[in-house]
């Protein structure tokens, strides 16, 4: 729930989800981790994956189209979610339908046992963000399902996009049984916006796509921050034009095992994930599609 520059506040605030909260509850969170993006990514699995799980890969992108093209390859166990700030995205399904994520849309797929697609930028330049998340034990081997929305389908609550679980009166479009919290926000400069995560939602980071604010700590274009695992929330004040991406979540309660595309909960729901893959990816070149 966004809060005005002015200084004034009632005595009780919403928090994210609508709930009437105590100025006590109100508390900052500090930054315990920041880092830049590189060839290695925001988040690995291998990596900060383990310590912001569900969340596991998460790559915040401004690239020409060249760098962009991806051709059929495979996931399982998790959900992939891709956001387009700028240009367009083609993708392809696992049963060959096509089609284009245009500035504001989003792709939701979840792999489950296995699945295998590709895509990547029209043409020209490209700008957004892909994140993994990784599923619990009832969906890691699941069938695959995917989801596309265009940018007037997407719900918002002041200056947050919502693309996942729900801020205020808005909803997210897919996954709304995950206790995960996932949007994207632009704020003019000077304009603050409070944030105060759902019950449970301990895991809290954000990475800047454009501009610098303050969480309360400088936080600029390029950065991914984590804040401490509590449950209080994080004033935002934008120096600049800012938009960036904000994920929230409850802590995934299972161990990553993690191969070359997949991330599941344990070693044999792993092999069999990789398993269904490689039959998938015979079945493919048999057709001529690899």
């Amino acid at each position: 729930m966004g809060e005005s520059d002015d200084g004034r506040e009632s005595a009780r605030s919403m928090s994210a989800t609508g709930t009437l909260r105590h100025p006590a509850d109100q508390f900052e969170r500090t930054i315990s981790h920041r880092s830049r993006g590189s060839h290695f990514r925001y988040i690995r699995p291998d990596h900060l994956g383990r310590v912001v799980k569900p969340f596991v890969y998460f790559d915040l992108f401004d690239k020409d189209g060249p760098e962009m093209m991806f051709g059929l390859h495979p996931h399982s166990g998790i959900a992939t979610v891709t956001h387009v700030f700028e240009g367009a995205i083609d993708y392809t399904d696992p049963d060959g339908t096509s089609g284009t994520v245009l500035p504001g849309g989003v792709e939701w797929m979840m792999a489950g046992k296995g699945m295998w697609h590709g895509g990547g930028a029209v043409e020209g330049r490209v700008a957004g963000f892909q994140l993994w998340i990784a599923m619990p034990p009832e969906l890691e081997l699941a069938p695959y399902e995917s989801s596309y929305w265009q940018a007037e389908d997407i719900e918002t609550d002041g200056p947050a996009r919502v693309l996942m679980g729900r801020l205020g009166a808005a909803r997210g479009k897919f996954a709304a049984d995950l206790p995960i919290t996932l949007l994207t926000v632009k704020l003019v400069a000077g304009e603050s916006w409070r944030f105060t995560p759902p019950g449970g939602q301990e895991v809290l980071w954000i990475g800047v796509s454009k501009g610098a604010l303050s969480a309360p700590d400088r936080v600029v274009t390029g950065e991914l921050v984590i804040f401490d695992r509590s449950e209080n929330g994080v004033t935002f004040k934008a120096k600049t034009e800012t938009l960036f991406v904000l994920g929230a979540s409850t802590l995934h309660d299972h161990e990553l095992a993690v191969g070359h595309y997949s991330v599941h909960t344990n070693r044999d729901a792993l092999v069999e994930g990789e398993r269904h893959i490689q039959e998938l990816g015979t079945e493919l070149r048999r057709n001529g599609r690899l």
